[in-house]
């Protein structure tokens, strides 16, 4: 896909803020009929600058409260390690965010747990089951102060 015009721009950007608009929607704040928006839209999808639409859900709300970014340090570092490690951190239901990070820790992963006797049943037996860590150093959310998927292109 050629490069994003304005247009397209606004159409992430409003797609960003809540993905449950419609197309009409849409059409009005871009000020283009529907069938060109739902064109664009759709080519912005197949492009990939969409991944997908998701819902937002209120952790608190649903009795995971507990918000801990958990750097890993791995015991060595090469391929099979390293794939592993990904591997088994992708069947874990409490992280939802993983990454392959520089500096003094390999990984950051950041994890929802209701509480904290939930946060320690997962280190002890499941993080801890994961072979391929060296160590964890944990940090506990206080408070959320801004939480956003939007990336701001205009």
């Amino acid at each position: 896909m050629e490069e994003l015009d304005i247009t397209d721009k606004q159409l992430l950007k409003f797609l960003g803020e809540d993905s449950n608009q419609t197309v009409k929607a849409l059409a009005v704040k871009v000020n283009l009929s529907p069938t060109p928006v739902f064109e664009r839209v759709k080519k912005l999808e197949a492009g990939g600058y969409i991944k997908r639409y998701i819902a937002l859900l209120d952790a608190e709300k649903l009795n995971y409260g507990l918000i801990i970014f958990c750097n890993i340090k791995l015991k060595q570092h090469d391929k099979i390690i390293g794939h592993d490690f990904v591997s088994d951190i992708m069947q874990l239901d409490e992280v939802v965010e993983c990454y392959n990070i520089s500096g003094d820790f390999d990984f950051l992963l950041k994890v929802y747990a209701r509480d904290m006797k939930h946060y320690q049943d997962f280190v002890f037996n499941k993080l801890g089951s994961v072979n391929s860590i060296g160590s964890t150093h944990s940090t506990f959310v206080m408070c959320e102060n801004k939480n956003t998927y939007n990336i701001n292109l205009l």
